[in-house]
């Protein structure tokens, strides 16, 4: 699960075939041999050269959001920073104070809307996080519509509360008493609606401290919640918490450098790159090489958020690292799949093999080298979720 892989790594059947049961993956290898000692099954046979992957899995994003930031975008494109954009009136807030207007029923529409475009794109695993609520009542708003959406969506979406994302400029108070709030008045009933699982918070000037960060965690995990952290965009500190309290993954990474590399490797946490972010904030890309050099374990996310990264196109952005951070093939693919996976604790997808979800995509290629190559402009023809036809 962890450091470099090679491409000569990667299992290639020629002429491959898949048997599916009930939406799990029952055997693979070649199709004649699987067509033979199954005469009974139904065949689904793709004509012309195809190339099968898993389903991609986008293990961070904020895709419950209303409004635009385009505002923020180019005064950031005229040389404003992020955090100066946001002292000035605009970033997060901006997205709380839209999305606070919208109704539940608006929410799972946009929210729907998106997740539809991922699912065109390959993705049939989707973290989404709250955030924009920062109300204990906006809050549950936002998770009760991702809870929604998920019972109409194709893909599986994995929800997330991010409450912690910035201290909301209305809470009347210090951060200690919002963190308590949190966690006395929103979390439990998050449990008791079985609205999310996980919890992230965001660890940078402008949002929370590491000692802040670390006592909420401690407390969340204690509540039986998974952890994830917001780490390293900006400043370090927050990848050590994410070690520190045993999250399952840091997420930015943008400013880590030896030491957080080294500290993420020796641990159990993925390292989530967020390239999409990278690319819409027109800064550096998260230490990825040296990551795996180090021995960790690299999962590639899209971050998909009306502010830093509006694009959403997970395989273009990971297309573009690999080629910045001299990721291999398999690499790319490892971080969009079975790594990824494992941010989110998930271990029944990510691989086509005997036992996982039939989750699956093909793209019209005769070489499995022309996905990364093209960019992102090269499409999946056919997506499956659950051995269920998508696209």
């Amino acid at each position: 699960m962890k450091g470099s892989i090679a491409d000569d790594a990667l299992q290639i059947i020629p002429q491959g075939g898949v048997l599916t049961d009930n939406g799990l993956i029952a055997e693979v290898g070649d199709f004649e041999s699987l067509r033979k000692s199954n005469p009974n099954a139904g065949i689904e046979e793709i004509s012309g050269d195809h190339v099968l992957l898993p389903g991609f899995v986008d293990c961070h994003t904020h895709l419950c959001f209303a409004g635009s930031r385009a505002k923020d975008y180019a005064l950031r494109i005229a040389g404003k920073s992020y955090l100066e954009v946001a002292r000035s009136g605009g970033g997060i807030w901006d997205s709380v104070t839209q999305t606070r207007k919208a109704s539940k029923n608006e929410l799972v529409d946009m929210l729907l809307q998106r997740v539809d475009q991922h699912t065109k794109n390959g993705v049939t695993t989707i973290e989404v996080k709250s955030g924009y609520g920062l109300k204990v009542e906006e809050e549950l708003k936002q998770l009760q519509a991702i809870k929604e959406a998920s019972a109409k969506s194709k893909a599986d979406l994995i929800p997330t509360c991010l409450a912690t994302h910035i201290l909301p400029k209305d809470f009347n108070g210090p951060v200690e008493e919002y963190l308590e709030l949190i966690l006395n008045k929103l979390l439990p009933k998050i449990k008791h609606e079985n609205l999310a699982n996980r919890v992230d918070i965001f660890i940078e000037d402008g949002a929370f401290n590491t000692t802040d960060a670390a006592c909420y965690l401690e407390v969340a995990k204690k509540m039986g919640f998974d952890i994830t952290v917001h780490a390293d965009q900006f400043s370090t500190g927050g990848s050590e918490v994410a070690v520190t309290v045993g999250a399952l993954s840091a997420d930015h990474l943008e400013a880590s450098g030896d030491k957080e590399i080294n500290l993420l490797a020796a641990s159990e946490t993925v390292a989530v790159a967020l390239p999409g972010a990278s690319l819409g904030l027109g800064m550096g890309f998260a230490p990825a090489r040296k990551l795996l050099n180090a021995g960790a374990c690299l999962a590639i996310a899209s971050d998909w958020n009306p502010g830093s990264a509006p694009m959403g196109d997970l395989l273009m952005q990971a297309s573009v690292l690999s080629a910045y951070e001299k990721l291999t093939t398999a690499e790319t693919f490892a971080a969009l799949t079975f790594r990824a996976a494992k941010a989110l604790n998930l271990y029944d997808r990510g691989m086509l093999e005997k036992g996982k979800l039939a989750d699956m995509q093909a793209y019209p290629c005769a070489d499995y080298r022309e996905i990364l190559y093209h960019q992102g402009r090269l499409k999946p023809g056919k997506v499956w979720k659950l051995s269920e036809p998508l696209i």
